[in-house]
């Protein structure tokens, strides 16, 4: 065992690590969102997305119009919705916030009962996560499957796990 090929392995995996963080905060930075990246998670936009599509979010429009898909969390959990906007409504107090009620394509009825404990609509500023500005189709499954099975987590460790203990250089 050579040790200073063990620390240039160790080093070079943290710089992928950084490098891939670096990654994330700049996209973070640049669309003015905590997650520039989503997975939908469920079928209520089907046809428009499907489960398993990776969703690319915008979020330094001043309004998001009616038709626009947007994402959005509700208080207290960290799932992404993603929904279009069915209206939108500005307040009546000083800064005229937008008010946004949304839908699933799929779904029958509109998201009000998805909100926030007496929250009718979603505050544009503090709700919304972005606006939909492109996707890549079924690339997010792995993810999904990953998460939502705990084999594959195992699995998925284990490998990456012996592939470095037998990886040689």
């Amino acid at each position: 065992m050579n040790l200073r090929l063990e620390l240039a392995k160790f080093l070079n995996l943290c710089f992928v690590f950084a490098s891939a963080y670096m990654f994330w905060e700049t996209l973070s930075l640049v669309a003015n969102t905590h997650s520039p990246i989503v997975v939908v998670l469920s079928g209520s936009m089907e046809p428009a997305f499907q489960r398993g599509d990776i969703l690319f979010l915008w979020n330094r429009n001043e309004r998001v119009s009616v038709g626009d898909v947007v994402v959005y969390e509700v208080d207290g959990k960290n799932i992404p919705i993603v929904h279009r906007v069915l209206r939108e409504h500005h307040s009546q107090t000083v800064g005229s916030k937008q008010l946004l009620l949304t839908k699933g394509d799929n779904n029958a009825g509109n998201d009000i009962p998805l909100y926030a404990h007496k929250k009718t609509y979603l505050n544009r500023e503090n709700d919304l996560v972005g606006t939909v500005k492109g996707y890549f189709p079924q690339l997010g499954y792995i993810t999904i499957w990953v998460s939502e099975n705990k084999y594959a987590k195992i699995g998925l460790l284990g490998f990456l796990a012996l592939s470095s203990l037998i990886q040689g250089e």
